[in-house]
């Protein structure tokens, strides 16, 4: 029996829709340190990506259990928008738990993240992959068990001298990078919409590299 007939039928319609409400929902994560200081921050560029999306769609962040937390609709599409406020290094606590509390399948999961391997302002798009050194990232792997989750690197650069790695990526953004910083981000916001409307492989198709 086909499944358009069984839901006119009144056949398992409930479990059906549910599920179907399911993956019309996603979870998308920047990665960031709370506090004005780290604010402006390249480590930040997570909570400064879901900040500009929230802004230019006029929905608000509330503070709830583990992180800061926005729901942007869009065509149909729930965008569940978090900001972990545990602070980087716990970042997979906060993800495993909006995760669950909104059950949103794993494969609808977005996380935001600096890179420094990627020119500055560089948008990828991968479907899993290791850490990369990178501590979020790392404890999101540990808590979800897997490495097979949506990741979005921004590129920050590595224009760093020897034994700075820290302070570059702890500091605030140069001149240049932020006359550039607004057109990235709007970029990355059509990135996020994209990946929830199109689908993941057309959205790296689409973004990975530009």
């Amino acid at each position: 029996m086909c499944r358009r007939l069984k839901k006119w039928l009144g056949f398992g319609s409930t479990i059906n829709q549910s599920e179907e409400d399911n993956m019309k929902k996603f979870l998308i994560v920047g990665l960031g340190n709370i506090g004005e200081k780290y604010a402006n921050t390249r480590h930040n560029i997570g909570f400064k990506v879901l900040d500009y999306l929230a802004n230019n769609d006029a929905v608000s962040f509330e503070t709830l259990k583990l992180g800061d937390v926005a729901y942007l609709k869009i065509k149909g599409r729930t965008l569940v928008l978090m900001k972990p406020n545990t602070y980087m290094n716990l970042s997979g606590k906060a993800v495993k738990y909006w995760l669950e509390k909104e059950k949103v399948p794993i494969e609808n999961l977005l996380v935001i993240t600096d890179d420094l391997n990627l020119p500055f302002g560089t948008l990828r798009l991968k479907t899993k992959g290791s850490d990369g050194g990178h501590n979020g990232l790392k404890d999101i792997q540990d808590k979800l068990q897997t490495t097979k989750y949506n990741r979005f690197r921004f590129g920050i650069s590595d224009r760093f001298s020897k034994g700075r790695q820290v302070d570059y990526v702890l500091g605030e953004w140069n001149e240049d990078e932020n006359s550039k910083l607004d057109e990235r981000l709007k970029t990355a916001t059509e990135l996020i919409k994209s990946f929830a409307l199109a689908g993941i492989n057309n959205t790296m198709n689409q973004f990975n590299g530009k």
